[in-house]
């Protein structure tokens, strides 16, 4: 397939890129940046200038491709206060890329989010799918509303598939979850954890993300929910113990109230239990991760470099 990708160059989109073209597609990248464009060159990919906001350009590559993969999003200034914004850019790329797919039966492939669908208890592909499915911060609410837009474009003749990654897809080079903690911990002197640390996180290994991302844009059915999650729920005290002992620093409980000036824009997530189950997804697609557990890579010592090497 020819297939134009939104975010190629981006975390996942870059282990997304040679996941594809080692399966024989052909992959149209969009880049906002030259430095962008020439990493997207690099890797073989055919280069479309522009941004999620130039609709017109994301109409007429969507309606040139065999499918369309979006993992774009504006996460600078989501996290730095306008997650509504981000999520408003987002909704409008979907609508376009829909728009540009329908009644083609093509591929549409987006990103979503695990983190909030279902606090406290093992979330599953069944959960939120619905519009007034409850969720404790509202950029979960956005990501869901879009994630639901998504869905319904099977409704339209588009094989639509929504793929939700949990909150942390490590690997060597992540500039994530768990680089910002190192980097937290360090610039603190304590490896911290929101209350009692017992609240699980699920993970997955960006490559094995990748694969599930291919997976869905071949063969997953119109109106898929997917989970690329390997692990369904890593204790957050437990990442903060392997920081600590890889840093040689203190191990330490941050109350809930505090979180928010400890941690900066992670303490509005870090207490969150969240774990998830992939169960569904590996039965409809066959998907089986391989890539080291979450505690495992982190033991690999790639996220404690020097900051001087630019990796936290």
């Amino acid at each position: 397939m020819r297939v134009f990708m939104t975010g190629a160059s981006g975390w996942i989109g870059s282990a997304v890129v040679p996941e594809l073209i080692g399966a024989g597609h052909q992959v149209v990248g969009l880049a906002r940046s030259d430095a962008s464009a020439a990493a997207l060159n690099a890797a073989g990919v055919e280069v479309v200038r522009g941004s999620l906001d130039d609709l017109d350009g994301l109409r007429s590559a969507a309606a040139a491709s065999d499918g369309v993969i979006h993992l774009a999003f504006k996460h600078d200034i989501a996290f730095t206060g306008d997650f509504q914004g981000a999520g408003a850019a987002d909704r409008l790329a979907i609508d376009t890329f829909g728009e540009a797919l329908a009644g083609t039966d093509r591929p549409f492939v987006i990103a979503s989010g695990t983190l909030g669908l279902a606090p406290g208890q093992v979330a599953t592909e069944r959960d939120g799918q619905r519009s007034d499915w409850p969720v404790p911060f509202e950029g979960a609410r956005v990501r869901l509303a879009n994630a639901l837009a998504t869905v319904a474009l099977a409704s339209r003749n588009v094989r639509s598939s929504v793929v939700r990654f949990p909150p942390t897809v490590h690997g060597d080079g992540d500039h994530g979850f768990m680089a910002a903690l190192v980097g937290t911990a360090r610039g603190k002197g304590v490896s911290g954890y929101v209350g009692d640390g017992a609240n699980r996180w699920p993970a997955v290994h960006r490559l094995d993300a990748a694969h599930l991302v291919r997976l869905a844009l071949e063969k997953a059915p119109a109106g898929s929910t997917l989970h690329a999650v390997a692990e369904e729920g890593v204790p957050i005290r437990a990442v903060a113990e392997v920081i600590g002992r890889r840093l040689d620093l203190p191990v330490a409980s941050v109350p809930a109230e505090d979180a928010g000036e400890h941690f900066t824009w992670l303490g509005g997530f870090l207490g969150l239990d969240g774990p998830a189950s992939s169960v569904l997804t590996r039965e409809l697609l066959g998907w089986q991760p391989t890539g080291p557990g979450l505690l495992e890579d982190l033991d690999k010592g790639h996220y404690f470099r020097a900051p001087s090497d630019g990796t936290v």
